[in-house]
């Protein structure tokens, strides 16, 4: 049994960087798994196409790095055999796969798949259903190396990776009580809203005026919030002003050198956690991965289109503000995105196409065991029990009681991520659609139909409450002549009894 996991696939990373490149890795890996022992944390590096290693813990080796379903059935065996209060994904999807879950918005939506490790954090097998992993029970999190890459030299980055997870340090929350904040202009409320759940202050950058260009001064803050738009495969987000002005607001090349070690980020932006192959397409860095390479802790941030509302808080808002919470409040990286998901999925009476995106698409970029935060309100059992097993006990109480929440919620959380035509759309429906794609700028979009699945354990209650839905209806539409298509708008009605009750209408980050 180990208190943390350390999985990645050596075959590859010996073909990426040769031996001498593989060499940098695994001595960086052996100093991790030191560093944590030092912490007592009883630390275990398994290879995926370890034969030997993989068949003493009944698990399968993974020979195609690319085979997903494998991969998946691979690491929930070893985690089965380890039982560990952390998983640490190293390497990029080219080493150990992401998970391609179908998604649920449906094909006017931007992306045909949605790239996720939310698969790993949960004791279910492969699916490619988001609504199969609405109760995530484990720690997850991912330190990724360049994407694609095929350069020996590039092992370095990897390399520093490991070294600053080796190296981090506890601070106090007072360390990171202030915040670099930036958000589209045209967000500035519902970004200002967010800033105030997290730090009790609305003090916001907005783009425009502000950016690209920052000083040290503005970076300086361990906590980092971005609510910017961010396209496929690019090294910059963008702000926006009315549906024309689409400036640019953080790049890669201007915060090279200005990210201080042990920040912390949480981004809503679109693709804000893309890990594009920044070589083969001969473009800078993700910032995601530019803000680790310089020492950044942690950044959580989604792999494709992401949504949220411009002047109030729903979905990607909610995610990233209760992630950042809980790392204010001491919890590890992991366990914060353990926590915000499944405090997520808990506020929904239903999950719905959107909210289910949401849950799969965002990924910690980090290693899950670091603790930013040291937490400022012990309870007594913390404050008497002492050395590396007291702490053990202590966490593997929490690991438990996350267990059964997440159990919970895969039993009993309705869902609707399967698009069906089912019933006939009654004529007061369809009416009451019509109004609302006119009012919320999407035209004569159609709507497309999504059930309610309700799980065993809820069906009763489910039935006998009139505030529950059946149906949710989601259109998306370009909105206007924008750039880069950076102006979607998602809309999501809500359909009880006979009768669309509700709707919701959600902006491209």
């Amino acid at each position: 049994m180990s208190d943390k996991l350390i999985v990645t696939h050596r075959g590859v990373l010996r073909a990426k960087y040769g031996t001498a490149g593989f060499g940098r890795i695994r001595a960086a890996l052996a100093d991790l798994v030191a560093a944590d022992r030092r912490r007592g944390l009883r630390s275990q590096l398994v290879y995926l196409d370890d034969g030997p290693a993989m068949r003493a813990r009944r698990a399968r080796p993974v020979a195609d790095a690319a085979d997903q379903p494998a991969t998946k059935a691979a690491i929930d065996a070893l985690h089965r055999a380890e039982d560990p209060d952390y998983l640490l994904i190293v390497g990029a999807p080219d080493v150990v796969a992401q998970q391609d879950l179908a998604n649920p918005v449906g094909d006017d939506d931007p992306d045909g798949e949605v790239a996720s490790d939310l698969p790993y954090a949960c004791d279910v097998g492969y699916s490619r259903d988001i609504a199969d992993f609405v109760g995530p029970t484990r720690v997850v999190g991912r330190l990724p190396d360049i994407n694609g890459t095929s350069a020996p030299s590039d092992a370095g980055h990897l390399v520093q990776l490991l070294r600053v997870a080796a190296r981090y340090r506890t601070r106090s929350a007072d360390d990171y009580a202030d915040y670099f904040a930036l958000s589209a202009f045209t967000w500035e409320q519902s970004t200002r809203r967010t800033l105030f759940e997290i730090f009790g202050r609305r003090d916001c950058r907005t783009s425009p005026p502000a950016g690209p260009r920052f000083g040290a001064a503005a970076l300086a803050p361990l906590a980092h919030f971005i609510n910017c738009h961010g396209s496929e495969a690019s090294p910059m987000f963008q702000g926006q002003f009315g549906r024309s002005r689409y400036p640019s607001a953080l790049t890669t090349e201007r915060i090279d050198g200005l990210i201080r070690e042990g920040t912390v980020a949480a981004a809503e932006c679109c693709y804000g956690a893309q890990m594009y192959e920044a070589r083969t397409l001969a473009l800078d860095l993700p910032i995601a991965q530019s803000y680790l390479a310089q020492g950044a802790y942690g950044w959580l941030g989604s792999s494709t289109v992401a949504y949220g509302p411009a002047r109030s808080n729903g979905v990607a808002d909610m995610l990233t503000r209760y992630f950042m919470l809980a790392v204010l409040e001491g919890a590890s990286l992991g366990s914060a995105l353990l926590t915000a998901r499944q405090r997520y999925a808990e506020d929904a009476n239903e999950l719905d196409p959107v909210d289910l995106k949401t849950l799969a698409q965002f990924t910690l970029l980090g290693d899950p065991a670091v603790h930013p935060v040291r937490s400022s309100s012990p309870t007594r059992l913390t404050s008497t029990i002492t050395g590396s097993q007291g702490v053990r006990l202590l966490r593997r109480s929490r690991r438990a009681k996350l267990k059964v929440s997440g159990e919970v919620l895969l039993q009993s959380k309705p869902t609707a991520s399967r698009c069906r035509a089912g019933r006939a759309v009654s004529p007061a429906v369809r009416s009451a659609l019509a109004s609302i794609a006119r009012s919320s700028g999407v035209g004569g979009s159609s709507f497309r139909a999504y059930p309610v699945s309700v799980p065993r354990l809820s069906r009763a209650t489910h039935a006998k409450t009139t505030r529950f839905a059946s149906r949710y209806f989601v259109a998306v539409s370009k909105r206007g002549a924008a750039p880069q298509a950076l102006d979607l708008v998602a809309v999501v009605a809500k359909e009880v009894g006979g009768r669309i009750v509700a709707y919701r209408v959600y902006e491209r980050r």
